[in-house]
This record gives structure tokens, sequence and C-alpha cells, in this order.
């Protein structure tokens, strides 16, 4: 049986959600981080096992067959998944985020009534395309893409436990803190 809290926190791409849960983890030592496994390929700074597991398409394939995601998704021509195995592992010990998709998130709720959910929102539409275009890695298309989902995402935030906007990056960090130290101590 565990004993750490399962926290879940999701938004759109460019929102800065890795950048806010970054600043949480420094500050909560008893935090970790639920590594997810990814068909895609590694970018160039990316290490298995500790940003993604890297894994092949057959391999997910077959871990889904035998039920040992906590939740997974196929999107952007590759498959996303929770192991089930790692997280049950790291929740003995410790409280535990996990960075995910809507769907993956409303899927953890419906088999984890007990996670908490918070959804990091930017402060305005055009603010986040601004974000992504500030990146300089993105082309027009894939722009155009995650703008289309991240609309849809920032409509599911109504069934998350808690939304956060991210207009000023150490606000939304305490406001994080703060969720987390009232259901996690």
């Amino acid at each position: 049986m565990s004993s750490g809290k399962l926290f879940v926190i999701s938004g759109a791409s460019g929102v800065g959600k890795g950048t806010v849960l970054s600043r949480v983890m420094e500050v909560r030592e008893d935090l970790k981080f639920s590594v997810s496994a990814t068909t895609r390929p590694p970018r160039p700074s990316e290490v298995d096992g500790v940003h993604y597991y890297f894994i092949s398409m057959e391999k997910f394939q077959e871990m889904v067959e035998k039920d040992e995601f906590l939740e997974y998704d196929l999107h952007a021509k590759a498959g996303y998944g929770t192991p089930l195995r790692q997280l049950e592992e790291k929740l003995r010990t410790w409280n535990v985020v996990l960075d995910i998709e809507p769907m993956g998130a409303k899927i953890v709720k419906q088999k984890r009534p007990d996670a908490v959910l918070i959804f990091i929102m930017p402060p305005s539409v055009e603010e986040l395309e601004r974000r992504l275009w500030g990146r300089g890695d993105t082309s027009d298309e894939q722009i155009a893409l995650r703008m289309e989902r991240a609309k849809w995402e920032m409509d599911q935030r109504d069934w998350y436990d808690y939304t956060v906007v991210n207009d000023d990056l150490d606000r939304c960090v305490e406001e994080v803190l703060k969720i987390i130290a009232e259901k996690a101590d």
C-alpha cells in the first residue's frame, strides 16, 4: 500500500509547466518525478530513465496488453504512458508528480480518485503563442498544431482540482507549492 500522495500537473506546450515543476521539485525534497515511457526518439539533451524511458512501439504495445501503464496515450505519432510499477515503488516512500496530458490525467483521476490534479494555464492564448514562437525550434505547422491542441487542453481545466495561471513564474510556483503542502502534509 502506498503512503505518498500522487499529483498530476498538466498544461499546454509552452505554458512553462516544466520550469514550474523544476522549481517546485527543488523546494520539495519529498516529491519525486514519475518518469513516463515513450516510443518517440530521444532529443539530444534527454537521458533514458531520467526524462523518459525510451522504448519501442512493440514494447509499448506489450505493456498495454499486460496492463502495465496507469495511463497511456498515442499522439504525435508516438506512444506515451506512465509505467505502473515504477510509480507504485516511488509512492511507497515519496509523494510523486506526473507531468501528463489531460486525457491521461482524466484516466488517472478515474483510477486514483485521491490524485490531486493541477492545470497550469497561460495568461492568454496570445501569450502562449508568443512563447511557442520564442522557442525558435518549432515550425509554423507545429505551432499551429500545438495551438489547436492547446485550446482543447485549456477547455479541459474545469475538471481539474486546481487551475494556476502562469502569468508570473514566482507566484505560480508558490501557488503550486501551497497546493502540494496542503494535500501532502
